[in-house]
């Protein structure tokens, strides 16, 4: 038999999503540095369209706000994997519309979480459920 972590570590990533959907989205055309955590955690980047939010990107990260702000929104497509899935699906063109588009249609929530294992854990959760447009293509 196969050991399972108990119920309510079960419990606690259905919770953790809860909290993120409670949470308002922060667009990227408002967003500023300081609106971010500079904390562990997971992520979300949704498309809006009307009053939908389309799941775009799930990730983890060791700093919020250095990870949506300066490499997902400032960054270049290797920093902001994102962006060069958008390209490279042809919803843009360009690393530089890829900006303007995640400027225009997107936004991000998060959840702070120190714990690697926990936030790994919890990506892999968010991303089975919410099953985003682009995640990671590649197996090493």
């Amino acid at each position: 038999m196969i050991r399972k972590q108990p119920k309510e570590w079960q419990d606690s990533l259905v919770t953790g999503l809860e909290s993120l959907e409670s949470q308002p989205p922060l667009r990227f055309s408002q967003m500023i540095p300081g609106d971010l955590p500079e904390k562990a955690g997971v992520y979300l980047i949704t498309k809006i369209e009307g009053n939908t939010e389309i799941p775009y990107y799930v990730g983890r990260t060791k700093n919020i706000r250095k990870r949506l702000y300066d490499n997902h929104f400032k960054g270049s497509g290797r920093a902001a994997p994102l962006k060069k899935y958008l390209k490279d699906n042809e919803i843009c063109s360009t690393i530089e519309e890829a900006n303007d588009f995640l400027r225009e249609n997107c936004a991000a929530r998060w959840l702070k979480e120190d714990k690697f294992r926990v936030r790994l854990a919890v990506e892999g959760y968010w991303t089975a459920i919410l099953f985003p447009e682009y995640m990671i293509d590649k197996e090493h």
